[in-house]
């Protein structure tokens, strides 16, 4: 049995906690400062965690190579599996031009640009985000702006603010499912806790875009309909988290937003001549004027009803029981670890829910929606394996990074720099959720971010008198706010609407919205630490 010190390096929990953020310091330095690739960068961060585990930590290599193993497994299934899954969908989508016919449907929904970026980029690109995540809301939200006929760079500016309030529950719940993994809280409780945090920034987001596509005249003139949207998303996104399901929780709340944003009369009406000609800069897509048949528009909406109804489905209890008898936990190979107080840690069980996991459901709708859209079956196949191809990348950055994770977490690196963390005292509340952002902002991922320092949060908590819970969904929520200055996610916005090398101007035009929301989500960690807000917590 290897049992984790916590003071390995001369008897100092400084100087401990000091070699221990090594791994994390290479990740950050080689993203941020050397600009390498995200690949490259966790495959060299996960060697640094192996040598600290190995020679200054004392864990065997065969346990270090154990471990990393799992989070290999963990970041193949569940998580690229839903990624690949819900992107598969999004490509057969495209290959038929039912994208096309979903543009041009949301074009005609109102033709005033301010409720044009809620519906494409507040509740699509949450849509979206809850499907795949990863940067395509923003991709796929700016291109749509654009052809509707948006400035470029305001195009990418509200693509990127948009793509906040979703991402803790994007990829069908991803990131909170990553956090409860590593940090070994039950995935209900951490999703409770979340949602009831970015469902607050959900009512400001809505404000802030029409406010970013028009100024004060737009504030003050729809800010009826984008009060009513993001408080219909607020109210859904916690509603099921909290008494449902979080991986349903962003679809919920973008079909929520999007129905109040139909219902408020204020919404669909024409937009005057001075606002479309101050706002839509751009040039207009020319095909947004042609009519498409209601069949082939109900076919368009037809892989998005699916995934719903099939996730709706699958959470009625006889349903959701039957599901996870497949789920299979059993104890990991070569791994045999135990806690500084000599108790056996979580890590050396694993559990593989082969049918009751997002990617298997969104792949069963895949398969439905294959055949709504007349997708022949090794056409379907062909795509399946094209998607797997263009995530070659993303799929070795997620699992070195989750592999850096697990090393870190079972060889005791991560409980030494929360034990260190911990002397902030009361002060670590309003510090957790700046942690999560910077995680993001270097990585571009909640996931990774929530797998990097979630076991950290909880160990910090622990020894502060904090509550676990909190600081855990503190760093998702705070996270979510990092994901609009993050490299990668700017280089996507840039290359979707053809600003190629203007990251810089993009990045000094959200940084200071990025840095005030996560202001308000470190007062609302705080105010949930103590009697202010703590009615707040389940």
């Amino acid at each position: 049995m290897y049992v984790q010190q916590l003071e390995p390096v001369a008897d100092s929990l400084g100087l401990s906690a000091l070699v221990a953020t090594l791994p994390l310091l290479t990740v950050l330095v080689l993203l941020g400062v050397v600009r390498m690739k995200a690949h490259r960068a966790g495959l060299i961060g996960l060697g640094v965690a192996a040598l600290v585990a190995w020679l200054v930590y004392g864990m065997p290599l065969g346990q270090t190579a154990s471990g990393a193993a799992q989070g290999v497994l963990f970041g193949f299934f569940p998580i690229l599996w839903i990624v690949v899954n819900a992107l598969w969908v999004y490509r057969m989508t495209v290959r038929t031009r039912h994208f096309d016919i979903l543009r041009r449907s949301f074009g005609r929904l109102s033709d005033d640009p301010r409720i044009q970026a809620l519906v494409v980029a507040f509740c699509f690109g949450a849509l979206l985000e809850a499907l795949a995540g990863f940067g395509a809301p923003v991709a796929i939200s700016a291109v749509m702006l654009v052809a509707l006929g948006f400035d470029p760079v305001k195009a990418a500016v509200v693509a990127l603010v948009a793509n906040t309030a979703p991402v803790a529950f994007g990829a069908m719940g991803t990131p909170v499912v990553t956090l409860a993994q590593v940090t070994g809280l039950p995935l209900d409780t951490v999703a409770t806790v979340v949602g009831r945090q970015t469902p607050l920034l959900a009512l400001v987001v809505p404000l802030l875009l029409v406010f970013l596509v028009d100024g004060r005249r737009g504030l003050r003139e729809t800010w009826v309909p984008a009060l009513a949207c993001g408080f219909a998303f607020a109210a859904a996104q916690f509603a099921a988290s909290n008494y449902v399901s979080a991986q349903l929780a962003d679809i919920g709340a973008a079909l929520a937003g999007a129905g109040a944003l139909v219902a408020v009369p204020s919404a669909r009406r024409p937009a005057s001549e001075p606002v479309r000609v101050a706002v839509l800069t751009g040039v207009r897509s020319e095909d947004l004027d042609h009519d498409d048949p209601r069949p082939e528009i109900l076919r368009a909406y037809a892989p998005y009803a699916l995934i719903v109804a099939i996730f709706s489905l699958a959470q009625i209890p006889p349903v959701k029981d039957l599901l996870a008898k497949a789920t299979q936990t059993f104890d990991w190979p070569f791994l045999n670890v135990a806690g500084p107080d000599g108790d056996p840690v979580g890590g050396n069980l694993f559990s593989l829910p082969l049918v009751a996991t997002g990617g298997t459901l969104v792949l069963l709708a895949g398969v439905a929606t294959a055949a709504v859209l007349g997708v022949h079956a090794r056409v379907a196949a062909r795509e399946w394996a094209a998607t797997v191809h263009e995530l070659r990348f993303a799929i070795l950055t997620v699992t070195s990074v989750l592999a850096l994770a697990y090393v870190m977490n079972l060889s005791g690196q991560a409980a030494t720099i929360g034990h260190y963390v911990a002397a902030a005292g009361a002060g670590l509340a309003f510090l957790s959720p700046v942690l999560g952002w910077f995680g993001v902002a270097v990585s571009g991922s909640d996931t990774s971010a929530n797998a990097l320092f979630g076991a950290l949060q909880v160990t910090a908590a622990q020894q502060s008198g904090l509550s676990p819970e909190l600081l855990a969904a503190a760093n998702s929520s705070g996270g979510v706010l990092g994901k609009m200055i993050s490299p990668q996610n700017l280089t996507i916005a840039c290359a979707a609407v053809g600003l190629a090398g203007k990251e810089g101007d993009l990045l000094r035009k959200v940084l200071p919205w990025s840095l005030a929301l996560l202001l308000v989500m470190c007062l609302i960690v705080v105010g949930q630490s103590t009697a202010v807000l703590g009615w707040m917590l389940p």
